[in-house]
């Protein structure tokens, strides 16, 4: 029996057709501790994939071939997740372009800056390591589109449970994209009506002078241009949802209307004088103060109770941050990478996305896009999300301990620990801040008092908590 013999370094081929040119590519790769590959042409190139290189330095004007034609070929085959950088003597804008268009990890031209060309590659060959590492995430547990585990998102599907067994009128609240809107389908998707249409109104988008027409319709000479009698809203929903997004934007003289309508179940045509019947059962959702006594509150408070019948908050993305892996993994499905790097994932979770999920959803859909490769790094992310997590690392010291027990023996390793890690800290920080009222604490991290609790003993956290 043989002794195992050591695992050779990533392999980086070099597809170069000038001899003397590979040969300094060669040695310029092996003092990176990487086993350079060197391939004259394309001929030789597929006999050394089998080799299983981490990296293609590929040329585009070979003897035997165009490098873009293989480059296109390599992305169509069994070797599409290797990383090829493709390299030029002729830095056009339709190669590069094409380059990037198929696929390339990235497209230099000669003659090479050797630290750039070197970096590039360690990128690259980092990046196949991560694929190779990075096991494919197990899509998220979807709910009407909604994405989330965590005690905020529970009482979010007990909500539209509740709200799915009536007919009353359902208000949304919460910041701009958290995805009141998938509330709102995910009430009506569970609902008796949910074979009956789902009618949503975007208020904010309409002018005022043509919402009133938009939402009850109007008939035919009602005003200058009504050349014929148009159905309205409220009529296209019939007996199904009629989801009115944006109440906040409604115009007072339309509260009035729209009270009129909830008050009286009937409406009328503008220009008409029959009574329709409003059978649809109306959903709204704002971003914006609408509750009595509320500063800056723009809805009516009559209109305001004869809406919020049942009332659900949807929590920002910061109060629920252990969802953010299920919302990684939701958001890949189909995207040209499959997963983030534990670092990405670290520098995701301590952003606090003012953009809530809407721009979590934007973030990895330009990181897929741009990174050239199936796992999205820390380097792919925009600035204000990397910064966020050295701004987390610089002011982790500001959090001050009560006992010993509170702090973390250990720096997180795996995801797990580090989703584990940033909760803690979260919580620890939420008591200072709350001067140990736990349920002031918990209703800054968007949590109820008894799942506190839980975490306190789950965690460790003495001295913390001790009042109501």
């Amino acid at each position: 029996m043989t002794a195992p013999t050591d695992r050779l370094p990533p392999a980086v081929l070099i597809v170069e057709d000038e001899a003397g040119l590979r040969e300094g590519l060669e040695a310029a790769v092996e003092t990176l501790g990487l086993r350079p590959l060197g391939a004259s042409g394309i001929g030789e190139a597929r006999k050394l994939l089998p080799s299983a290189p981490d990296c293609i330095l590929l040329d585009i004007r070979l003897k035997d071939g165009d490098g873009l034609d293989f480059l296109k070929e390599l992305r169509e085959g069994e070797y599409r997740a290797i990383p090829v950088i493709v390299t030029t003597a002729y830095g056009d804008s339709e190669r590069t372009i094409r380059a990037m268009r198929d696929g390339a990890f990235d497209y230099l031209t000669k003659p090479f800056q050797l630290p750039v060309l070197l970096a590039t590659v360690e990128r690259a060959v980092r990046q196949r390591a991560l694929a190779r590492a990075i096991p494919v995430p197990q899509p998220a547990p979807v709910a009407g589109g909604l994405v989330g585990t965590s005690a905020a998102m529970l009482a979010i599907w007990k909500l539209i449970g509740r709200a799915a067994s009536s007919s009353a009128p359902v208000l949304i609240t919460g910041e701009t994209g958290v995805g009141k809107d998938l509330v709102a389908r995910a009430i009506h998707d569970y609902s008796a009506r949910a074979g009956d249409p789902f009618v949503a109104v975007n208020l904010a988008a309409l002018p005022a002078s043509l919402l009133e027409t938009e939402l009850f319709g109007h008939e035919k000479g009602a005003f200058t241009g009504a050349a014929s009698r148009r159905t309205g809203r409220f009529e296209l929903a019939g007996t199904g949802t009629l989801f009115l997004d944006e109440i906040g934007d409604l115009d007072a003289s339309l509260q009035t209307k729209l009270l009129r309508v909830l008050q009286d179940g009937s409406f009328e045509r503008v220009g008409g004088g029959e009574a329709m019947e409003a059978r649809a059962r109306i959903v709204t959702a704002t971003n914006k103060p609408v509750r009595p006594g509320e500063p800056g509150c723009v809805l009516r408070e009559d209109l305001y109770y004869r809406l919020a019948v049942i009332e659900i908050e949807v929590p920002p993305l910061r109060a629920r941050r252990s969802d953010i892996p299920l919302l990684v993994a939701h958001a890949l499905r189909g995207s040209p990478a499959r997963a983030v790097s534990e670092q990405a994932m670290a520098c995701l979770l301590a952003y606090d996305w003012p953009g809530n999920v809407r721009e979590l959803i934007h973030v990895l859909a330009r990181a897929a896009v741009l990174c050239g490769s199936e796992v999205i790094d820390v380097t792919n992310l925009p600035e204000q999300v990397r910064a966020a997590s050295a701004a987390g690392r610089a002011g982790a010291s500001d959090v001050v301990e009560v006992s010993a027990s509170t702090a973390a023996a250990d720096p997180p390793v795996t995801l797990r620990e580090a989703t584990a890690h940033l909760e803690r800290r979260m919580i620890v920080a939420a008591l200072e801040r709350a001067k140990g009222n736990r349920s002031e604490a918990a209703r800054q991290l968007g949590i109820g008092r008894p799942h506190l609790y839980v975490k306190l003993v789950e965690y460790g956290i003495a001295g913390r908590g001790d009042k109501e």
